[in-house]
């Protein structure tokens, strides 16, 4: 079964991910964490450091370089896994970036989209840009402006993409939120006839 997480940054998508792939193997059921990031935080600290600021194309070429190849190498890896396969973000985050930074779709990753395994489930996890841009903050690896944040919620929300998302609430606490993944994540499962309660 394969399982992909969204949002915007902050929104918990790592350690959503992380959590949910412990409670599966503490259940005794196999399960793999993949993750398809584009390098957007280290180029936000390359900027940074050296004080100057990316071309908004240029910074989206690299970064689709980078995603597309991990999410290619993603499925592939997840083709031959027999268990339950999280993917740390995917093509829809390139997509909804493009569209905060005023870009064009491309016809590209749309198309690998429809050409590549569609999964069973993609959960969007929701949280309000100022909770986000705190959490942001706090960790402090990389820097995101709050009006950064609100584009991006909105972008996420235009693409045609979300329509067949489902919305998960990533406002709690850990707990909270891996608690409302797994039984997303076990719900799906039994529309599909797989046994996948989660549990630990």
């Amino acid at each position: 079964m394969l399982i992909v997480l969204t949002g915007i940054d902050g929104s918990g998508k790592t350690t959503a991910a992380r959590a949910t792939v412990a409670a599966s193997r503490r259940a005794g059921r196999d399960a793999l964490l993949l993750s398809n990031y584009a390098g957007r935080r280290r180029m936000s600290l390359l900027s940074a450091r050296c004080g100057v600021q990316f071309h908004p194309r240029l910074a989206d070429a690299w970064e689709t370089i980078i995603r597309t190849a991990n999410v290619l190498i993603s499925h592939a890896r997840a083709h031959r896994y027999p268990g339950l396969v999280i993917m740390d973000r995917h093509l829809h985050c390139q997509l909804a970036l493009r569209k905060a930074r005023g870009l064009p779709r491309g016809r590209f990753l749309p198309f690998l989209l429809r050409k590549l395994p569609k999964p069973d489930l993609v959960l969007h996890l929701v949280l309000d840009p100022e909770q986000a841009h705190r959490r942001v903050s706090a960790r402090g690896t990389d820097a995101e402006t709050l009006d950064d944040l609100n584009s991006f919620r909105a972008a996420y929300q235009s693409i045609p993409e979300y329509t067949q998302f489902t919305e998960l609430a990533a406002g709690g606490t850990p707990a909270e939120v891996l608690s409302e993944l797994r039984l997303a994540i076990t719900n799906a499962g039994s529309n599909q006839g797989e046994d996948l309660v989660l549990t630990g």
